[in-house]
């Protein structure tokens, strides 16, 4: 889907730090939603063919959501996300880690925050993903896969939202 709005990808890794800014054509309560509730984002949060599949999802400050990026044949790549401030329909931060299927994380992790803003009935999201190491950061950005599949999410939510506009 090729339009005009916003997106932005600005890797700095003398501060180990990853910049995405995304604008998408939709109101920020539904964006937001997107973003926070478990049966909307496992619809777009993985790349394709990959697919999002949470296990449980407590969205409140020191709530965590335990999720896998499941390939088409079932191997599973878990995350665990601990929310650690929550302002509604502003700002969100948690901390990640990937974790094996019970829930033990691989440590180093990253410091995730959203943010998120309307103009004009555009909404436009801001996530800064601070790692606590910059080894950790470089395998997560190797190969640029990691631009890839935020492209794609992206694209997903974008595909998305306009689907539940319609509703």
């Amino acid at each position: 889907m090729k339009n005009d709005l916003l997106f932005d990808f600005t890797v700095d890794r003398a501060a180990k730090t990853v910049y995405i800014t995304r604008e998408f054509d939709a109101p920020l309560s539904l964006v937001w939603d997107a973003y926070t509730k478990q049966e909307i984002l496992d619809q777009w949060w993985a790349p394709k063919p990959l697919s999002s599949k949470t296990k449980f999802m407590n969205f409140e400050v020191g709530g965590r959501r335990f999720y896998a990026m499941v390939s088409p044949e079932g191997q599973a790549r878990w995350a665990i996300q601990k929310y650690t401030s929550i302002t509604p329909k502003t700002n969100f931060k948690l901390y990640n880690a990937f974790s094996d299927e019970n829930e033990n994380p691989d440590l180093p992790g990253s410091e995730w925050n959203f943010n998120f803003s309307e103009q004009n009935g555009k909404t436009k999201v801001s996530i800064t993903i601070y790692n606590e190491s910059l080894a950790r950061m470089e395998k997560v950005i190797e190969g640029g896969f990691f631009q890839q599949g935020t492209v794609m999410q992206m694209e997903n939510l974008e595909e998305l939202l306009a689907a539940l506009s319609k509703r």
